[in-house]
């Protein structure tokens, strides 16, 4: 599946997309094996009250299921304006 990082996420692991392969059923899951691969995931990951997730540009709560997902996003909460 592809991943995509915007904004903090993106400068901490110094990546704007990744193709995954995974067997996490869930964003969670997802998240903690991203978190095990290296510190700078760790660290982006480390707030995750502060973080949306969208899959197949539809956004999504980090207990989702990922079977059948193509595309999982990850970006900060925005503000209107």
């Amino acid at each position: 599946m592809e991943v995509l990082y915007f904004a903090w996420l993106r400068e901490r692991i110094g990546l704007p997309r990744e193709r995954v392969e995974t067997t996490a059923p869930t964003v969670m899951a997802l998240i903690e094996e991203l978190k095990a691969r290296e510190d700078r995931y760790a660290l982006a990951f480390s707030d995750l009250k502060s973080l949306r997730v969208a899959l197949d540009q539809k956004l999504s709560s980090l207990d989702a299921p990922l079977a059948g997902v193509r595309e999982v996003a990850f970006f900060p909460p925005m503000t209107g304006g």
